[in-house]
């Protein structure tokens, strides 16, 4: 424990590496943009448009993937990192994970042309919006310890709307095996787009648990 305390208190005292906070706090907000452009996606029931914005979306996933390849750049290249090393590539790898379940979600609508915008889509969409407006603010917090008690906030409401996720993908689940009449294959679509959904919320809330031990840790 002694050795732990000794090595934070070294660290505080090198120069900081500001890239760290600075390359993760563009990965957040090309996140954000990508989920703001599924939920334009998931309430939008043509299917030209639809096929117009994964388009749009890929691209945004490409520039995700750029700046995880710059932050593992940027662990090779930095001798004394701001948090261990293991964190901040964790950190990096579920952003990289939420944006492609996203993606995957919009590439599942388009290929299986699927032009409906149920509720349940909809709603899956802003709770998404939700937690990633939040993942957003914990990584701009995470950086000063003293924001302990807020990043704490953070992912109890994180872990509350990944709840309402869980909640919301099984429903939906059961009433597509549920209904009468409806064509099998549809149903085996709709669960892959919601499934996409669900593992992007569990990824969310992967990511607040890896912040909060974060600042646990160096606390």
């Amino acid at each position: 424990r002694r050795v732990k305390k000794l090595d934070r208190i070294i660290k505080s005292l090198l120069p900081k590496e500001d890239r760290f906070h600075a390359l993760l706090a563009r990965d957040t907000a090309n996140l954000e943009k990508a989920v703001k452009l599924f939920a334009e996606i998931a309430r939008s029931s043509s299917l030209a448009e639809r096929q117009i914005k994964a388009i749009e979306l890929k691209g945004i996933e490409h520039d995700g993937d750029m700046i995880t390849r710059e932050v593992f750049d940027a662990l090779n290249q930095t001798f004394i990192t701001p948090f261990d090393r293991d964190d901040i590539q964790s950190i990096a790898i579920d952003l990289d994970n939420i944006l492609d379940y996203l993606e995957g979600a919009a590439q599942y609508l388009v290929l299986f042309e699927l032009h409906e915008a149920p509720d349940e889509l909809r709603q899956f969409a802003d709770i998404l919006v939700a937690m990633i407006q939040q993942i957003d603010s914990a990584t701009g917090l995470m950086w000063d310890l003293a924001n302990e008690k807020q990043i704490r906030e953070i992912v109890v409401k994180v872990s509350a709307l990944e709840n309402q996720a869980d909640l919301l993908h099984n429903t939906v689940v059961a009433g597509l095996f549920k209904s009468t009449g409806r064509n099998p294959l549809d149903i085996m679509k709709w669960r892959e787009v919601y499934s996409s959904l669900e593992e992007a919320a569990d990824a969310c809330r992967d990511f607040s648990n890896i912040v909060a031990n974060v600042v646990v840790k160096y606390a």
